[in-house]
């Protein structure tokens, strides 16, 4: 069973960005998936290194987005990525130090910011881009 389901309330309209939050979903339910079977410490490692690549990557789109539109909630933004990233970090961190106990913390920060993220802050931005012809 999958933690999280795309569904189009999630949808920012830009077809880019939904595809990056698809796949960002994707890397949350491979490693909820492989903690569910007793994997994850087989497998988290590169599942968390590939969803925190999306995050940033997709992060990176987002703000050039916002920028060369002239989103002025661009600054405000630009910081709640910055949360995530340090939040994680923190995963990161403890995971490299041996600390086998982050998968369920770790899931569920994700899972709650990405859709924390979209369905508030992401949805700030779509009527800008939308008026600047981002699609």
């Amino acid at each position: 069973m999958a933690l999280i389901t795309w569904n189009n309330k999630y949808s920012v309209g830009v077809e880019t960005l939904d595809n990056q939050h698809k796949a960002f979903m994707k890397s949350i339910n491979d490693l909820h998936a492989a903690a569910m079977l007793g994997k994850a410490q087989e497998v988290a490692d590169p599942i968390l290194r590939q969803a925190l690549s999306l995050a940033s990557e997709h992060f990176s789109t987002e703000e050039k987005l916002m920028e060369t539109s002239g989103f002025p909630g661009l600054a405000a933004h630009r910081a709640a990525h910055q949360v995530f990233i340090s939040k994680t970090g923190e995963f990161v961190i403890r995971r490299k130090k041996g600390d086998t106990t982050i998968y369920i913390s770790l899931l569920r920060f994700m899972r709650d910011w990405l859709i924390r993220h979209i369905q508030s802050e992401d949805q700030k931005y779509v009527p800008w881009l939308r008026a600047h012809g981002v699609k």
